[in-house]
């Protein structure tokens, strides 16, 4: 069965997993990305160095976001949002939105055979030394989709 999302049900999917893949677009060029990222309701917060997404998205501020939980090909969720965004470089918005985005996926990656680095996620130390940008997506509109197989397949002994 096909259908779509509820509204609490899309905020579930966007609060519960720590990777989506970010879809810009400038001068005839459209670039999808996977990233890790923590969600506040309103903000999908991200970290990255300078490269081709951040050029694309500071000629264009329009993106797109998904992310989904796949159990396997008849039971999955989706949700795609747009909004724009934005490159924080005030000093209190990137210390908060790091620490965000510590706060959400240092825990679900370690693990007794996770080792990270001391300089995991960013260098220890003054954080004006932080190195890459900091941003945040405003959600403007969201969407979710899913496929549930609710009667099992009866298979003969």
């Amino acid at each position: 069965m096909f259908g779509n999302l509820e509204k609490k049900e899309i905020e579930e999917l966007l609060n519960s997993q720590i990777i989506g893949r970010l879809g810009c677009h400038a001068d005839g060029l459209t670039y999808v990305v996977p990233m890790s990222y923590a969600y506040d309701g309103e903000y999908v917060y991200g970290h990255t160095l300078e490269g081709m997404k951040v050029n694309i998205m500071r000629k264009n501020p329009q993106v797109c976001f998904e992310v989904d939980n796949m159990q396997d090909m008849a039971n999955w969720k989706s949700v795609v949002g747009w909004g724009v965004f934005e490159e924080l470089k005030a000093e209190p918005e990137r210390n908060a939105a790091l620490k965000h985005l510590v706060d959400r996926v240092l825990p679900i990656i370690s693990s007794e055979t996770t080792h990270l680095s001391p300089q995991w996620p960013f260098p220890a130390g003054d954080p004006k030394e932080i190195k890459g940008i900091v941003f945040r997506i405003k959600l403007l509109e969201k969407t979710g989709r899913f496929e549930s197989n609710t009667t099992a397949a009866y298979i003969a002994g």
